[in-house]
Order: structure tokens, then C-alpha cells, then sequence
């Protein structure tokens, strides 16, 4: 008969609204072992296996520290009681704790005096959490038959009586699938699994049950929301939030983001970062609440895991009215269990744009291109070994359903053309991420000559402000004493006034260091002032700089009578990086910072 020969959790840690997922291990009468599912409607060699989630039931209330959801509060903000911020933010584990986070708990009273939502609830729009099981007061006087049913953790109407066991622990069954999701009312409390291989004939258990126990459940850390800033001179009071943004119908709005892929987020090379917040079964939902919350028209996404955007990103995104597209790098990665491609995703929303035409780039192909034409063939080996990387790029035209042409082209459409693309990684390959750079610029002013449409460039580029790729997006070529063009061992960058293209591209940012107004100011000193881009955009303990961006061509531009850039800046600080913030964090997900920025296509003119 089957037999479990051992059940574990990736996590200990059960976070609100994450969905829990335990490895179950499990040996058939020829002695091969299996991690499959066996459920009762089809049961293997007679048997299936059942299972059980319990909740202990404490009379003692146990709160979690906001900051550290890990830990047992000490203390409490009575100020956010009086502002009726949700009770879960308001507890600390130390004095030192509440001491630290002062300075972004403060904002939580500021947008509490000010916030008002139309329907009244201010609190779910600016706090929500993953779920709506919960308000996020931690109670834990709940009966078995005052708790919250959920179907989606296979739980009847009324959970079954409450089970006392040895010890006087009393447990209430929450949920009878092999996954389950923890609600808000589970919060502080201890989780426990059961798996019995079960008769499929007289549907009597076999042997006894396997079970595991997880630490207290704890709340979904909801970070502060990030501002955005206006750069005209138009006088505007003070931050606005994400959503407070109403885009008139002559503008859109762009979002590029490496969101970190699944396959690197490693325990070793992220040991900062708590082991639970970089479970995938997390960042996805923390990644799903911060992309949407953006409320983007465009989004354009890298490192993204094939069979993360099929079962997740794709699906959960179209409930939110976006259109999905998608292109895998050309190699897989083997991530220490199995293989996994990851590549670059881009959404647009469906009530502003159609999809007219998709085009992708394989670097490998274009490397293989390359060396067939230029490499002599004993070279070519070498050559290939260089310049294989299995980067790509996605570019889509999209077709706008709102027009700012003006009378004068009545009926004329508005397309844009939206790159996409993840250069490679390696500090080594100057050359090779300039090439691809290269590579997909030629490409793009081939789509630009044939239909007369404005350009976006979105991306990780894997390259510093002021190094070589930076310079031929930004200026259009390279100069020919770069000290990046050193490295070219292929003579691949030869000669350098090859290293040119016709895009009259911009930086989003760099539009936003040369603008003057409100908040421009204490942004500066965050601003490279030599090319007006962000001091970072990827933040670990060992790196802090700019790799990501957003260019436009002049057909676009950025909308200074609106909001326009997102202040990634605004609650991230280079000194408090390498001590506290460093990304990932149980707050934000990525090692990235997301770029949001918002675009109004300048009206066209008879010639």
C-alpha cells in the first residue's frame, strides 16, 4: 500500500493570503517514491490520501510587529487608533522597532487624515491586503462556528467541533484540500497539516496520519504606498498617490519592472531577506498587489518564469482588463530542482489599446547571423561562445482607442511601439550588452521608418548611466574613445561610427532632473547630475546603481501637466540601503524598483 514518508512546508512562516503548499513524499508497494497528488477520485494501487488543515485555538492574544511580521508585538501606536488605521499596523516588537520605522510610520497618520475614498472606506484602498477575508484586527476569541467559512480551503458551511487533544491543545479544521490559504482570522495562530493514506474501498484511514506544524501566522506586510511626482511648474499640493491619478483620455501611462524571477531569487544570495518573503507562493501576491496598484496602462515586465506567466501573471492580470503577450529567453535555467525559462511579459489594457503586430528578438540568432557574415570560420566557435547569451527583446505596436489628434487628421490612428527587452547580465561583456543594445536599435528604426510611430524603450540594460549602451540609447551613438569600447575581442564594435542610429530617443527621467517644480528639489540629490537619471534602480547589499529605463522618441512626450514619474526615490535611501532596506524585503519584492511614468502623443501636423 502507499505509505507518506515525509510532509514539509518551503516556508515555516504562513503569511495571510498565501497560498500554502506543503511537499508531501510518498512511497508505493514497489518501493519507487512519488511527490504527486493522490486524490480519492482517482486512487493509486487502492488508495488516495486526505488531508486536513487545523488552527489552534489560544485564549491568549498574540499580536505581530508591522515592521518585523515575524515577531511578537510589544508595543502599540495609539496613534493609529485614534486615526483608525488598521489595528495590525499599529504594533512594534521594541521601542527601537517603532523608533526606526518613525519616519515612514508618520506618513500612515498623514494619508489617514487626509485620504478619503469615495465609498467611504479609505482604509481597504489604502491598506487592502492580499484577500478581503479580514480587516487585519487581530482576534482571537473566534468559536469554530463564529469563524469565516472558506470554500477555496475545501471547508463546509460550519467548520466540524473542535478537536482537544493530548496536552489540552484544542484545534478547529479550517480546510480539507492539500493546499491552503491563510486568512486574517488566522492571524497568531499556529497552523497545523495532516496527511493519511485512506482506503479507497472502505474510505477508513491506513496507518497513522503525518502532520506538521507551522510558526503563527502572520499579516502581509503593506508597505507605504509609493508618490508620484509633478515636474512642471504647475503649482499642485503636495504628493499624490498612485491612485489618486485620473489619466485624461490623450495620455498613458508606462510600467517597466524586473520583477526578479523566481529561478534567482536564492536564500544565499538574498540572506538579508527573510527566507518566507522570498517564497514564491509570497512575491507573487506582493508583486500582483504593487503592479496593479499602479493602475498602468502599459506594462512591460522582465525575468518573468514561463509557467509563472501562464498560471499567474497572465490570468490574474486579465481580470484586471489586461491583454498579455509574451517572450521567452532561449535557454533555460536550472534553478536547483527543475529547468525554467524566464523572459520578458508585456501588458496593455484592453479598453486603450489593441494589438496590431508583435515582433521578437533573439540575440542568439542575430549573434549567429553576425558571425556567419563577419567572423572567419576558425574564429566562429569562439565568436559563438561570446555572443550566446539567450537575452531577448519583445516589441509590440499597439493601436491607441483614444485620439489627441485634433481636427486636422480626423480617422488617423495612433500607434505606439512598445520594446521590451532584459540585456545581459555579465559586467564582463561590455561588449556584447553594447552589441545587443546595437542590435535591437537597428531593428527598431526599421519599424519607425515603415510606419512614422513613436517609440518606447523599456527595460533592464543591465548597464550604469554613462556607460556605452546608455550613451547610444540617450545620444544616438557612442564616442569613439568610450572606455567601454576597449572590450570588443570579435572587433564586433569596429568601426565605432557604426555605433549610431536615427531614434530621437529620451530618457523619462532624465526629462523629469531637467523639469523644475514642486518636489524637484529634494529629488535632486538622488539624481546622477551629470545625466539626470536616478542614483539607483537596483538596490542589494552588493550593488546600488541604475540599470532600468524608460526612453521615448520625440513623437512622445512627458506629460507635465499631470503626474509623470513615479518618486522611487521618495522612501528609499542610498544610505539606508546597504544597513536596512536592501531589496528584496518582505515589502518589496524585487531587487528592482519599478518605473512608472505617464506620455501624451504630440498631435500631428499636415505637411
Amino acid at each position: 500500500m502507499l505509505s507518506v514518508l515525509r510532509v514539509h512546508l518551503p516556508s515555516d512562516i504562513p503569511i495571510v493570503g498565501c497560498e500554502l503548499t506543503p511537499y508531501v513524499l510518498v512511497k508505493r508497494p514497489d518501493k519507487s517514491v512519488i511527490t504527486e497528488d493522490v486524490p480519492e477520485s482517482t486512487p493509486l494501487d487502492g488508495y488516495f490520501l486526505r488531508y486536513k488543515w487545523y488552527r489552534i485555538q489560544s485564549d491568549r492574544k498574540v499580536a505581530i510587529c508591522s515592521v518585523h511580521p515575524s515577531e511578537q508585538a510589544t508595543l502599540q501606536c495609539l496613534g493609529c487608533v485614534k486615526a483608525k488605521i488598521p489595528i495590525s499596523k499599529s504594533y512594534h516588537c521594541s521601542p527601537k522597532c517603532f523608533s526606526d520605522a518613525w519616519q515612514h510610520h508618520r506618513v500612515l497618520h498623514e494619508r489617514a487624515a487626509s485620504a478619503v475614498n469615495e465609498n467611504g472606506n479609505e482604509e481597504e484602498e489604502i491598506f487592502g491586503r492580499f484577500n478581503g477575508s479580514g480587516s487585519g484586527v487581530i482576534n482571537t476569541n473566534l468559536t469554530g462556528t463564529q469563524a469565516n467559512s472558506s470554500l477555496a480551503n475545501g471547508a463546509t458551511a460550519l467548520y466540524p467541533a473542535a478537536v482537544t487533544q493530548r496536552g489540552g491543545e484544542t484545534w478547529f479544521e479550517v480546510g480539507r484540500f492539500k493546499t491552503y490559504t491563510p486568512t486574517a482570522d488566522d492571524i497568531g495562530h499556529v497552523l497545523k497539516f495532516e496527511c493519511v493514506v485512506v482506503d479507497a474501498e472502505s474510505k477508513q484511514p491506513v496507518g497513522h496520519p503525518s502532520t506538521l506544524h507551522t510558526s503563527r501566522v502572520i499579516p502581509a506586510p503593506s508597505p507605504t504606498p509609493r508618490r508620484l511626482i509633478p515636474v512642471s511648474g504647475v503649482e499642485m499640493p503636495g504628493h499624490l498617490d498612485v491612485d489618486g491619478r485620473v489619466s485624461s483620455s490623450g495620455t498613458f501611462t508606462v510600467l517597466s519592472y524586473n520583477i526578479l524571477s523566481d529561478s534567482y531569487a536564492a536564500n544565499d544570495l538574498y540572506s538579508y531577506c527573510p527566507s518566507w518573503a522570498l517564497s514564491w507562493a509570497y512575491r507573487r501576491q506582493n508583486l500582483l498587489r504593487e503592479i496593479v496598484g499602479y493602475r498602468a496602462d502599459i506594462v512591460c515586465l522582465q525575468e518573468v518564469q514561463c509557467d509563472h506567466f501562464e498560471e499567474f501573471f497572465a490570468p490574474e492580470l486579465d481580470k484586471h482588463g489586461y491583454q498579455a503577450l509574451y517572450k521567452r529567453k532561449t535557454a533555460e535555467v536550472f534553478n536547483g530542482n527543475i529547468y525554467s525559462n524566464d523572459g520578458c511579459a508585456t501588458f496593455f489594457r484592453r479598453d486603450r489599446f489593441s494589438h496590431v503586430k508583435k515582433y521578437e528578438v533573439e540575440f542568439n540568432k542575430a549573434a549567429q547571423s553576425l558571425t556567419d557574415a563577419l567572423v572567419p570560420s576558425t574564429q566562429k566557435k569562439t565568436a559563438l561562445g561570446r555572443l550566446i547569451k539567450d537575452n531577448i527583446a519583445l516589441i509590440v505596436v499597439l493601436e491607441a482607442k483614444f485620439s489627441n489628434q485634433g481636427i486636422d487628421n480626423p480617422g488617423k490612428r495612433q500607434l505606439v511601439c512598445v520594446a521590451n527587452t532584459h540585456v545581459n547580465v555579465q559586467q564582463d561583456l561590455k561588449d556584447v550588452k553594447l552589441w545587443q543594445v546595437h542590435t535591437l536599435l537597428k531593428g527598431l528604426e526599421k519599424i519607425a521608418a515603415s510606419a512614422d510611430i513613436p517609440m518606447l524603450v523599456c527595460g533592464d540594460f543591465n548597464s550604469v548611466p554613462g556607460s556605452a549602451p546608455h550613451a547610444l540609447l540617450a545620444m544616438g551613438k557612442v564616442d569613439p574613445m568610450h572606455s567601454d569600447l576597449a572590450v570588443d575581442p570579435l572587433g564586433i564594435l569596429r568601426p565605432a561610427t557604426k555605433l549610431t542610429h536615427q531614434l530621437p530617443l529620451v530618457s523619462a527621467y532624465s526629462s523629469f532632473g531637467r523639469a523644475a517644480g514642486i518636489g524637484f528639489e529634494q529629488q535632486r540629490r538622488r539624481l546622477d547630475l551629470t545625466t539626470n537619471e536616478p542614483l539607483f534602480t537596483n538596490c542589494t547589499r552588493d550593488f546600488i546603481g541604475t540599470h532600468d529605463y524608460i526612453f521615448y522618441s520625440g513623437m512622445l512626450k512627458v506629460n507635465s501637466d499631470s503626474l509623470t514619474v513615479e518618486s522611487l526615490l521618495e522612501l528609499l535611501d542610498e544610505d539606508g540601503l546597504r544597513k536596512d532596506t536592501a531589496l528584496p524585503s518582505p515589502e518589496w519584492s524585487s531587487d528592482h524598483i519599478a518605473l512608472l511614468a505617464e506620455f501624451r502623443c504630440k498631435p500631428r501636423t499636415r505637411r
